[in-house]
């Protein structure tokens, strides 16, 4: 499955999206555990005495690949979760460094890269604010981009003027941390699984809802607490995986974080 970022382009908000999304998800469930138990009826019309015989195998594979790959996706997930959560404190830290070691620098080119430096970090943590919105969030990408390569021909001719190997080794390795990070981060954005992997996980469950519900029909009448626990469960853990491998789209924000980047902005006088 392919998120599109740039759903607000066509007019439909994201957590709109993966409200829809998530309903859609717990609709096919029970769509499939009751065709799936008008099934087991009609087997079970049929083949009064042995029409369930030998199935225990087939059932217990499934739903041990089903559960297989919910703790392989969510641990997937949670685990790029912390790691973009890591890396917004590893750029707020990197920009923190840099703008400290203009210090290091004469005078007269200290303010022209102070305002450099408050521009340009107004700029990345608006490419995060415009998410999901993926028109805005490159323009500013762009204007960041643009920025860096300011802030780096500023620094280099100040390292110029003041002639000292270890302040230019100190300044500019700390604007190349300060520039690297960002790349890692906008990776870090874009990693996620390939879409077979989301596509078999779906395809699993609903494959378990169609066993679950053959399994019912051993039963005179439906039992909803089953029914509805079954779907519900695991239609909030699939949407709890797809949330938390996107988390700048729905109700599980990282945007939290993007206040330590906010607090190095606020140094910056």
């Amino acid at each position: 499955m392919i998120i599109d970022y740039s759903l607000r382009e066509i007019g439909m908000n994201p957590i709109l999206f993966v409200v829809i999304f998530a309903l859609c998800i717990l609709a096919g469930m029970f769509l499939f555990l009751e065709w799936g138990r008008y099934i087991g009826l009609r087997q079970k019309a049929k083949d009064r005495e042995g029409g369930r015989e030998g199935l225990g195998a087939v059932e217990g594979a499934i739903f041990g690949l089903l559960g297989l790959m919910i703790a392989f996706t969510f641990s997937g997930a949670a685990a790029r979760f912390d790691t973009r959560r890591q890396l917004i404190v590893e750029e707020a830290n990197a920009i923190g460094t840099a703008y400290l070691r203009i210090d290091l620098l004469p005078p007269g080119a200290q303010s022209g890269l102070r305002e450099s430096f408050r521009q340009y970090v107004d700029a990345r943590l608006a490419v995060y604010r415009a998410l999901p919105d993926i028109a805005v969030a490159k323009a500013e990408l762009a204007k960041a981009t643009a920025l860096q390569g300011e802030i780096w021909k500023q620094a280099v001719t100040a390292c110029q003027q003041v002639s000292s190997p270890a302040t230019m080794t100190l300044v500019l390795s700390a604007l190349n941390e300060m520039i690297d990070i960002t790349t890692t981060r906008t990776v870090a954005l874009r990693t996620h699984p390939p879409p077979i992997v989301f596509g078999m996980l779906v395809g699993l469950a609903l494959a378990g809802s169609m066993l679950a519900g053959y399994g019912m029909s051993s039963g005179k009448s439906r039992s909803w607490l089953h029914i509805l626990g079954f779907t519900a469960m695991m239609a909030i853990t699939l949407y709890v995986i797809f949330d938390l491998e996107y988390p700048r789209f729905g109700f599980i924000r990282i945007d939290a974080f993007d206040q330590v980047l906010i607090e190095v902005r606020n140094t910056m006088k």
